[in-house]
């Protein structure tokens, strides 16, 4: 079944011409078969900062130039998506990363500089004595995925094992990034194993809307928008992730069909978490709107 066409994907490449940032448009050139690697990785490393780190809104929620382990975070994914990973700018990021990493071997997912530029009202760096997994996780995937070589990769992995292993109550953004880390974790046994554990809890504690129909039939989760649920394909962007084992054929195409069906007539996607201020609706959105089609793209090749 084809969920994504050239007429959806006309559409949301206008979106993001209209609405996109310089390095959304380069994302989308790329995506649509054309741009450059060179000036999309230009763009993104305007968004690098001299010590190593990333910063200055790469995140759309993220603002100011100090840079955020969240950063870092979201322009690894950029770097992976451009097909622009490479050793030295992973290295770079560890290094960077090292400066804050914590004893357990993981890095919070913000720092206390996060308050000095304008942010959510209700976000506030962690405690800066522990580690984040929904940040590490993620982090640490990529590079694994990459076979980066850094010394910042083994007690980050550690880390990861330990606290996946330990994970009994978890929230929908920390299991996307903890889904990365077992995509890519080099012991498969193992991380077969944990992914089943961990698609067993989000089904046992409603973490996963899978009849988009029926949004009464979940909550959402402590501190998630009203409306704010995650379905069977965010959690399986693609057929080979290990979380694609979690759901049947019938949950992923009720859950691809319901994300084709979320194209505006703008022709962006929408965003569902909680909106701080106006500015930030059209900043995120383009980025969504590549994510979606992005997993669109990865289940149609499938077939």
């Amino acid at each position: 079944m084809t969920r994504i066409t050239d007429t959806m994907i006309e559409r949301s490449a206008e979106f993001v011409w209209l609405t996109g940032s310089a390095l959304d448009q380069h994302r989308m050139a790329l995506f649509t078969g054309g741009g450059s690697r060179r000036s999309a990785r230009a763009a993104l490393d305007a968004h690098r900062t001299d010590d190593g780190g990333f910063a200055f809104a790469v995140e759309p929620d993220v603002k100011g130039p100090d840079p955020q382990p969240i950063s870092a975070m979201s322009a690894l994914e950029i770097l992976d998506e451009i097909d622009s990973f490479d050793q030295p700018t992973a290295a770079s990021v560890c290094d960077w990363l090292s400066q804050y990493t914590t004893g357990d071997g993981g890095v919070p997912d913000l720092l206390t500089t996060i308050e000095r530029y304008p942010r959510p009202p209700w976000v506030e760096a962690p405690p800066q004595d522990r580690g984040g997994l929904l940040t590490t996780a993620r982090i640490t995937g990529l590079l694994h995925r990459h076979g980066v070589d850094h010394p910042w990769v083994e007690g980050a992995t550690a880390f990861c094992r330990d606290a996946i292993g330990r994970l009994e109550a978890t929230h929908p953004y920390e299991v996307l990034s903890v889904n990365v880390f077992l995509d890519h974790e080099p012991d498969r046994d193992w991380a077969r194993s944990a992914s089943k554990r961990i698609g067993e809890l989000v089904r046992d504690t409603g973490l996963v809307l899978l009849d988009p129909a029926n949004p009464e039939g979940i909550a959402t989760p402590p501190g998630y928008a009203e409306r704010e649920f995650t379905f069977a394909c965010d959690f399986a962007p693609s057929p080979r992730s290990l979380s694609a084992g979690w759901f049947t054929d019938a949950e992923l195409r009720t859950a691809l069909g319901h994300l084709a069906s979320e194209q505006r007539e703008d022709g962006g996607w929408p965003i569902h978490y909680r909106l701080w201020n106006p500015a930030i609706e059209q900043q995120a959105r383009p980025g969504f709107t590549l994510a979606a089609l992005k997993t669109l793209r990865a289940w149609d090749q499938a077939v």
